[in-house]
């Protein structure tokens, strides 16, 4: 049998094992910035621990975070060989236990090929699919030790915007040396059409409150000329955007970079078709900035969002009451070029020119929270990872894509001076931070065969 076959009828033989301890992990409700599930973290970051361990790590430690702890392992065992740093999360968002009908979050249950639970794709299956990948490249190839050094760092707060991490790795910089990051907390682009992320947007989140009348007033005795911030705070939203999609902050758009060719060409080769992107996302319809495809919108131009709205009485018996304050969440995605400094500077211009006379407002930039943007540059660990991932799932060929989320990549590559590579086993189907999130299981398995080559394939590098 060769290494190829070994590594698959291992993964084949262990996969009911894989489902039962993820479906395991995933029982452990580790919520972020929910404080009475805060205990749950570090239960989950032991259970890791103790499986990491399992795998044969000598050195598994947890590291406290600002909002929950984190697990690092390594497992050097050549000092010849090239170190490689795996970063995931353990941590999921919080769920809305109603609107879940496959099963209740955190009682899993497997049902035609998928796993379905809150954290069973975003993302501890990440992490499992790097733990039986490790485990299949171990048994495949019968060495007693990684064919590079390998280490892990899983933090517990990433769904809370990872406020501790910039601490975490100025704290243990000593301990995470390492020639390139594999960073699994992205998606594919398709599950018969795999693509490897090369590129993530930054993040911004704001949050703005608009004032009116000094308490909430009875509309029959103030209506006419009483400000109301709810009205406002519409008007307000509805100027974010052109007739053709554009963001209209000034100069928002001075610093995107233009994108090339050679990227429009890779996004272009994807198979795209709009009624399997709307059924697959149930997004119901394509709209955004014109002059874009839909994969350009997505993981190459910026884009703004509101991702929360409130005034008045939206449950409960109506007071026909003018509110006295109206507020929203927005969550602003920047792209190469762009600084969330210079961002957070033009939305506050943009707020202060717009808002209208007669009311107050409080303004809220998420800087200490925020992510900046990050494209991986060519390396050897990418080619490496196209290879892999091509033995992985079986395909001729491997697609470039983005992510239209962020994450954590430019702070590590800039505080470990190291490229990050995107490898993640999600689906825009899994239903990340809504109800029903769920993994399909072949894409596991395909996930830690890539791991599992690519280990190998880095092995023979030295």
């Amino acid at each position: 049998m060769n290494a190829d076959d070994s590594v698959r009828h291992y993964i084949d033989a262990h996969t009911p094992l894989l489902v039962d301890r993820l479906a395991e992990w995933v029982r452990i409700p580790s919520v972020a910035g929910v404080p009475e599930r805060r205990h749950h973290l570090t239960r989950s970051a032991n259970w890791l621990a103790g499986e990491l361990r399992g795998v044969g790590f000598p050195t598994t430690e947890i590291w406290a975070g600002a909002e929950g702890p984190a697990v690092f392992a390594e497992w050097s065992g050549s000092p010849d060989a090239q170190t490689i740093l795996i970063y995931g999360h353990h941590d999921v968002r919080a769920v809305k236990e109603e609107n879940w009908d496959q099963t209740t979050p955190f009682e899993p249950v497997l049902r035609d090929g998928r796993l379905y639970g809150r954290g069973t794709s975003d993302a501890k299956g990440q992490i499992m699919a790097h733990v039986w990948g490790l485990r299949a490249h171990l048994s495949a190839t019968g060495r007693s030790a990684p064919a590079v050094n390998l280490k892990l760092i899983v933090e517990g707060e990433e769904e809370a915007g990872s406020p501790g991490l910039a601490g975490i790795l100025q704290d243990h910089r000593g301990s995470l040396d390492a020639d390139a990051v594999v960073f699994s907390d992205t998606l594919l682009w398709h599950a018969d059409h795999p693509a490897i992320c090369t590129s993530i947007r930054g993040m911004l989140g704001v949050h703005i409150e608009v004032y009116g009348p000094l308490r909430d007033v009875h509309s029959g005795a103030v209506s006419g000329p009483a400000p109301n911030p709810a009205l406002e705070l519409s008007r307000l939203l509805g100027q974010l955007h052109d007739d053709k999609g554009r963001i209209t902050f000034p100069g928002f758009y001075d610093d995107v970079e233009d994108i090339s060719r050679h990227r429009r060409a890779e996004l272009a080769a994807l198979p795209f078709d709009p009624q399997d992107w709307l059924t697959r996302s149930h997004t119901r319809s394509i709209l955004g900035e014109d002059g874009y495809s839909v994969l350009e919108r997505l993981w190459e131009r910026p884009s703004l969002e509101v991702i929360a709205l409130a005034a008045g009485d939206p449950i409960g018996v109506q007071r026909a009451a003018i509110p006295s304050m109206a507020s929203a969440d927005l969550s602003i995605r920047t792209v190469a070029g762009q600084t969330i400094n210079d961002v957070a500077e033009q939305v506050g211009r943009w707020v202060e020119e717009t808002i209208g006379a007669g009311y107050a407002y409080e303004l809220t930039l998420d800087i200490d929270n925020a992510q900046e943007p990050y494209r991986t540059p060519d390396c050897l660990v990418l080619d490496n990872l196209s290879k892999a991932m091509a033995q992985g799932f079986q395909t001729p060929e491997v697609g470039r894509m983005g992510n239209a989320g962020g994450g954590p990549a430019e702070m590590l590559s800039s505080a470990l001076g190291a490229p990050v590579v995107f490898f993640g086993t999600g689906l825009v189907e899994d239903h990340w931070h809504s109800n029903d999130e769920s993994v399909r299981i072949d894409i596991l398995k395909a996930g830690a065969a890539t791991l599992a080559f690519l280990w190998d394939e880095l092995g023979r590098q030295d």
